[in-house]
């Protein structure tokens, strides 16, 4: 690179492509992590690229998919824009609040994971100083931690309960399969050994207590039964994040994926080294076929579990 500061000759180059055609409109752009690859850059750097690539519009995120390229406006739009967009950005100024703050952030790491949120980068996306933020969030950690405890309070437990311990426990671990989808990156947001001050996951973790209270197990018990539970959920989930880091920097699904020549499913269906592997159909095992043969196996052990020491 020569002089100019990295950022600038990259968010130079990519305005090339998508001038060029190279990028049209709809086509993914290089995600943070394919920049720090391809140039060799810092992943703020990265950051930085892409913030200003949104700001001159030639970009926009897209949740599940990553920062596209936008489609062209007429020659008088990006004057209204940028009025527009002043205007805004003085409204919002007065307006910024801690549930702002974190629905933003919910956004961007929803678009592109946790890899990719910063205090600067949802400032940018608010359209103020990075240091406003601090007056409502102390930092990135607590903003993560607000971001997961706000995940959680989606997710709606009923009450009354369903009938029967076994029916409840299958729920709660359905709604945080759900909450996972909808927010792959909560699976690395939450810490089992080191559990944080999140209301609305402590008030999950109380439903699932209480899912099996009165049926003769202790208080110790019935949080390992939970949190077993939960790790089985989040660790499965883990695949989730994964996968969606992978299609944002490679385009192709993990379906595409397995039915490629590079997958080592089609190395071992050509080899006689693993004849069990080989005799498996690629389809025939993803994230939702293994959550749904491991929580019925989970819910076997409690069962056991609960005859043996029930009254």
């Amino acid at each position: 690179m020569s002089g100019s500061p990295p950022s600038i000759e990259i968010v130079a180059e990519i305005r090339r492509r998508i001038a060029q055609g190279e990028l049209a409109p709809g086509d993914r752009v290089p995600s943070t992590r394919q920049i720090t690859r391809e140039w060799g850059v810092a992943m703020a750097t990265a950051t930085k690229v892409l913030t200003a690539l949104r700001a001159e519009g030639l970009v926009r995120p897209v949740p599940g998919v990553g920062t596209v390229v936008a489609a062209p406006e007429p020659e008088s739009a990006p004057i209204r824009r940028a009025a527009a967009q002043h205007r805004e950005n003085r409204v919002q100024q007065g307006a910024l609040t801690r549930e702002r703050i974190v629905r933003t952030a919910m956004e961007i790491a929803d678009a592109e994971g946790l890899g990719a949120l910063s205090m600067r980068r949802v400032a940018a996306e608010l359209g103020v100083a990075a240091m406003s933020l601090y007056r409502h969030v102390a930092g990135k950690n607590e903003l993560v931690l607000l971001i997961t405890d706000a995940a959680f309070g989606e997710v709606e437990l009923p009450d009354p309960m369903p009938r029967g311990w076994r029916a409840r426990l299958e729920l709660a671990a359905r709604r945080q399969w759900e909450l996972y989808h909808r927010h792959p990156w909560a699976a690395r947001a939450i810490s089992l050994t080191r559990p944080v001050p999140a209301p609305n996951a402590m008030a999950h973790t109380e439903w699932t207590m209480r899912a099996i209270d009165g049926l003769g197990l202790d208080p110790v018990t019935m949080l390992h039964v939970a949190v077993t539970i939960a790790g089985f959920v989040r660790g499965t989930a883990a695949g989730l994040a994964a996968e969606v880091d992978a299609r944002a920097d490679t385009g192709v699904t993990d379906e595409q994926w397995l039915e490629s020549a590079d997958s080592p499913v089609a190395a071992v269906a050509g080899s006689n080294a693993f004849p069990l592997l080989a005799a498996v159909p690629p389809q025939s095992m993803d994230l939702d076929t293994l959550f749904e043969f491991g929580l019925r196996r989970i819910l076997d052990g409690v069962a056991a579990l609960i005859d043996g020491r029930a009254p």
